[in-house]
């Protein structure tokens, strides 16, 4: 499979398959191909349907398979970002954030990834459910507004705004932090709770959630009376 990224602000990713080769997506992530493209819906066991129905995602997959020949898909963003690619193996498995999976390569697995600690499981917003991928391939993940990447060493800590991690390695561990101080917490117009990744491995942040859009577009509206 070759791929190539277009359009920021707002990408699509184009992939040319070799005949038999797949690709697989969330149920309406596809946006054009070729003729010769078979789609099949598929559930992937009772297990993992349960699990994407538990976190708010579609409860089956798309697999698109090339026929007769090469063949050529696209998926494209659904919010103004970009869209990052990820080379997925048994041993460097990655955990996004809800809605960030856009489609792979028909070996990679996704699954839910629930947080262990109770702080991050009550107060971690979009850090409690997130997505776990895993298997071997390629994968899309998009990724609200433009993406900045740190690689943390071991033991090594950032404070992240609920909302602003799009990736991070399943070797980072995530936990919540409540903010200091009663006035911060009343008067500093910040959440009350902060996400605290600690390495090692890789994190991506994003610097424009689509939570924080909405929540500023919704501002502006006028009430109604």
């Amino acid at each position: 499979m070759n791929y190539k990224i277009v359009g920021e602000p707002m990408p699509a990713v184009i992939c040319e398959l070799e005949n038999g080769e797949a690709m697989i997506c969330e149920s309406g992530a596809m946006s054009w191909m070729s003729p010769n493209m078979q789609m099949e819906t598929t559930g992937g066991g009772a297990g993992k349907v349960f699990g994407r129905m538990f976190s708010g995602e579609n409860l089956f997959q798309n697999r698109y398979t090339a026929r007769n020949g090469q063949g050529m898909i696209a998926f494209a963003s659904s919010f103004p970002g970009s869209i990052r690619a990820y080379e997925i193996t048994p041993s460097t498995p990655i955990v996004v954030q809800k809605r960030a999976f856009l489609a792979s390569t028909a070996g990679v697995d996704l699954s839910v990834h629930f947080q262990k600690k109770i702080g991050a499981g009550f107060f971690g917003g979009e850090g409690f459910i997130m997505q776990k991928i895993s298997g071997s391939g390629t994968a899309f993940i998009e990724i609200d507004g433009s993406a900045v990447e740190y690689t943390l060493e071991a033991g090594q800590q950032m404070l992240i705004d609920t909302g602003y991690l799009a990736m991070m390695d399943a070797t980072v561990q995530l936990d919540i932090q409540q903010v200091k101080g009663v006035k911060n917490m009343l008067l500093g117009g910040e959440s009350l709770f902060n996400t605290l990744v600690t390495g090692p491995g890789r994190i991506v942040l994003q610097t424009m959630p689509i939570t924080s859009f909405a929540s500023s577009i919704a501002s502006l509206l006028p009430s109604k009376s």
